[in-house]
């Protein structure tokens, strides 16, 4: 199946590099690699014309204002030709050289509609230290559970029937689209490992404090969704959140011998 990998940035030269890599690296084939860049003034571009010719075709982007970064991620959906659609941040990497083939496996295998995995955030500057161990398990209806976004790989029929990212939301876009799509009865299939390694220190990514930054909108999401009791539900993501960080701390050594790193 063809994969379509989509990264959005805006000035984002101190870490796209990393990311651009990781997707390189792969040793699956039939993929492209969608970058939707919001007109940076950094050196970005610079940076993905470096690699474009290294990619062999695979690589597209395009540089142009947008209306914020969900506004981004639906240009790149909309512009993918993959069976299966993929996001993967401007700060984030793959986790190993093999995620595409493991995701293409459990399509394949499992005729599913969509794939998750376990994700791992590590320390903003070294990108070495485990910071929060969100492991995804199975998922819940009712309690406003969803999978962790950034592992997250849809077939694009998917966004097709459901519709794309809200742009009214700032923050909690991404929560409200996964729980449209598990509302709507799709096929899951969970990889029991960590196929990406993400950056703490987001707004919506770092730690309790972002869960508290977002919860006015986290609120709004869950009760549009029809999810009950959404203030208790929230309080439940905040204790979620904190039992991921305490595990990161307690299994740290454990983690980092599954995760690996690449070379920078």
């Amino acid at each position: 199946m063809k994969i379509s990998i989509i990264t959005v940035c805006y000035n984002s030269e101190k870490t796209i590099e990393e990311t651009i890599k990781s997707v390189l690296s792969q040793t699956y084939e039939n993929y492209e690699y969608l970058i939707i860049d919001g007109k940076s003034t950094d050196n970005t571009l610079e940076i993905v014309k470096k690699y474009e010719k290294k990619f062999k075709g695979k690589l597209k982007y395009i540089s142009e204002k947008d209306k914020g970064l969900y506004d981004a991620m639906n240009k790149g959906i909309k512009m993918a030709t993959g069976d299966i659609i993929g996001i993967i941040n401007s700060d984030d990497i793959l986790a190993n050289e093999k995620v595409f083939e493991k995701i293409n496996d459990a399509f394949i295998n499992n005729e599913c509609d969509a794939v998750y995995s376990d994700l791992v955030f590590l320390d903003e500057e070294t990108m070495s230290i485990p910071t929060r161990n969100f492991i995804a398990h199975k998922y819940s209806k009712r309690m406003g559970w969803h999978p962790p976004h950034p592992t997250l790989y849809l077939k694009k029929e998917v966004y097709e029937e459901v519709g794309y990212f809200n742009t009214d939301y700032k923050i909690a876009a991404d929560l409200d689209i996964m729980l449209r799509i598990i509302h709507n009865n799709y096929k899951f299939y969970y990889i029991k490992e960590y196929l990406v390694k993400m950056r703490s220190g987001g707004v919506s990514t770092n730690g309790l404090k972002g869960y508290l930054k977002n919860l006015k909108e986290a609120n709004v999401v869950l009760k549009k969704n029809n999810i009950k009791f959404a203030y208790i539900i929230n309080i439940f993501r905040i204790f979620k959140t904190f039992k991921q960080s305490l595990s990161a701390k307690l299994f740290k050594n454990k983690i980092i011998g599954k995760i690996g790193f690449f070379d920078k």
